[in-house]
């Protein structure tokens, strides 16, 4: 296939971004979208040309590395794909892509198609955590787990933190990537004790990081490459409203 890509370049933070168009020739249907842009970045490599910088790691759907706004869809045209699995048989011969980086304040540019999202780490840090004590693992039979929560769990826990929940937002909330994280934890029994010290913190480092409020668009779970359902920011609020009811521990 021969691709016309208009691609966001901004050198750095403090830079003024544009879209630059390029053209890509005997593009194969089988290769990923990621392997497309690297046979871009050789040719302007050659060419004494900067390469565009792009975000990725293990390019197996799983890191939550890759993320880009194709032709305004968080990580594409496909259904819970990421970016690195989506394949260039969704697109056709001759067609424009609009390639650019997650559009969120409190994802800043770093430079091209690579944004800054240390603010989920903030977030992780806040309360992602469990006083599970060390030393050797339990039986699997002694903490029993309802299998409907733990399906839940596991539901939420899938959540790889790619942002994309953040760029498909039209407030540029985050509430899906915390409720994920609120909700796997906030399930188990090893989540208990720290459960509403955990909501009121991550909630507030949410905050502090300049995401959007939620108003229920739903255009976060579309976008999910995981699925995750609009069902864990039900989840949340509830765990929420219940944790500034009671009394400070």
């Amino acid at each position: 296939m021969n691709l016309t890509l208009r691609i966001w370049r901004q050198p750095g933070p403090e830079d003024r971004g544009r879209m630059v168009t390029y053209r890509v020739t005997d593009v194969s249907p089988n290769m990923s979208f990621l392997e497309m842009l690297d046979v871009l970045n050789e040719r302007l490599t050659l060419d004494g040309e900067e390469p565009v910088a792009f975000d990725h790691d293990c390019r197996e759907g799983i890191c939550g590395m890759c993320g880009l706004m194709i032709n305004g869809v968080a990580h594409g045209p496909e259904r819970a794909t990421t970016t690195c699995q989506l394949h260039m048989r969704q697109f056709k011969d001759g067609d424009t892509i609009d390639v650019e980086p997650w559009r969120a304040r409190a994802f800043p540019v770093v430079k091209d198609l690579v944004v800054d999202r240390s603010a989920f780490d903030r977030i992780i840090q806040a309360g992602g955590y469990v006083s599970a004590p060390t030393g050797s693992a339990p039986d699997a039979h002694a903490v029993p787990v309802p299998k409907a929560d733990a399906d839940a769990a596991f539901e939420a826990a899938t959540c790889i933190g790619c942002g994309a929940c953040v760029a498909a937002c039209p407030n540029g909330s985050a509430m899906l990537f915390t409720a994920a994280k609120v909700a796997h934890l906030g399930l188990l029994p090893q989540g208990q004790p720290e459960r509403r010290d955990r909501v009121l913190d991550m909630v507030a480092a949410q905050d502090e990081a300049g995401f959007g409020g939620c108003t229920n668009a739903g255009e976060c779970t579309p976008a999910c490459p995981k699925g995750i359902p609009l069902e864990v920011i039900g989840r949340l609020n509830r765990d929420h409203l219940k944790a500034t009811a009671r009394p400070a521990r």
